[in-house]
C-alpha cells in the first residue's frame, strides 16, 4: 500500500466517523452502554478530533501527491 492510499484510507474512514458523530449530536440520539446512557459531550469531542484527523490525513496526502 503507498503512502498515498494509506492517508486517503484514512481519512475517509475519519470522515466516515466524524459524520457519524455530527449526526448522533444533530439528531439527539440516545446510546446506551451497559444500561448507562452516554452524554453528548464524548461525541462533541470526538467529531472535532476525528474532522481534524480527516483534514490532516487529506492535507498530507495532497502534499505527498505533489512530490
Amino acid at each position: 500500500m503507498t503512502r498515498s492510499t494509506f492517508l486517503l484510507t484514512t481519512g475517509i474512514l475519519f470522515a466516515l466517523i466524524a459524520v457519524g458523530h455530527v449526526l448522533r449530536i444533530l439528531f439527539a440520539v440516545t446510546v446506551v452502554v451497559a444500561g448507562n446512557s452516554v452524554p453528548m459531550w464524548p461525541s462533541v469531542v470526538a467529531a472535532v478530533v476525528t474532522i481534524y484527523l480527516a483534514y490532516e490525513a487529506f492535507r498530507h496526502r495532497a502534499n505527498t501527491s505533489a512530490l
